[in-house]
């Protein structure tokens, strides 16, 4: 048995009113650098031997804090970046609601497989975040992912048997780590959105 931490990247900024972000390519704030080196401080002393992270720059600036902090070199995993929103990437909900009508409406009613134009649906993601995940986790020793909150998300449903549906149901902060145990008997979830106060 060993055990995997899923990381979500620290705090980007966000725009008001707030952007579909998807797989646009932003760095982290000053809070989010400071939740990441809470994340260091919490994986210190746990025996990690490997970090991994999504190429895009929010998760790769993460990982290589905690990677600095624990003397780790992240790997670049390419699926495990963001879902890709397509046309959708920049934009506003009102912007998509103006530009793409009832596009929106209709990610609503089928929020696993709705796949706006050039982008993928969450089933999509789910696919290939856990083709990565899986191979992942034949490694026997502690490790860590830092990722992203949707990839987090069907990762966890998919652990957790939770229909994709749900997923928005699974709370994912900025520097948050969930805890999977790996063993014979599969993925156990022990800890889900821990933070060090720190961090908040």
């Amino acid at each position: 048995m060993s055990e995997i931490y899923l990381i979500r990247h620290g705090e980007i900024t966000q725009s008001s009113p707030r952007r579909f972000v998807g797989q646009s390519d932003l760095p982290l704030t000053d809070r989010g650098r400071k939740q990441m080196r809470s994340v260091a401080e919490y994986l210190a002393g746990r025996g990690l031997a490997r970090l991994l992270c999504s190429p895009l720059s929010r998760c790769m600036e993460s990982a290589g804090i905690v990677g600095m902090a624990l003397g780790l070199e992240p790997e670049v995993v390419p699926n495990l970046r963001e879902i890709g929103l397509g046309v959708w990437e920049g934009l506003t909900v009102e912007e998509v609601r103006e530009r793409f009508s009832g596009d929106y409406e209709a990610r609503g009613r089928d929020l696993a497989r709705f796949r706006p134009a050039g982008g993928e649906s969450f089933a999509d993601l789910e696919r290939r975040a856990w083709a990565a995940f899986e191979v992942l986790s034949d490694f026997k020793s502690p490790q860590a992912i830092v990722a992203h909150g949707g990839v987090n998300r069907v990762l966890l449903c998919r652990i957790l048997g939770m229909p994709l549906e749900n997923l928005f149901r699974l709370g994912q902060d900025y520097g948050c780590v969930n805890v999977v145990r790996t063993g014979r008997d599969g993925f156990c979830v022990e800890v889900m959105n821990f933070r060090e106060s720190s961090a908040q």
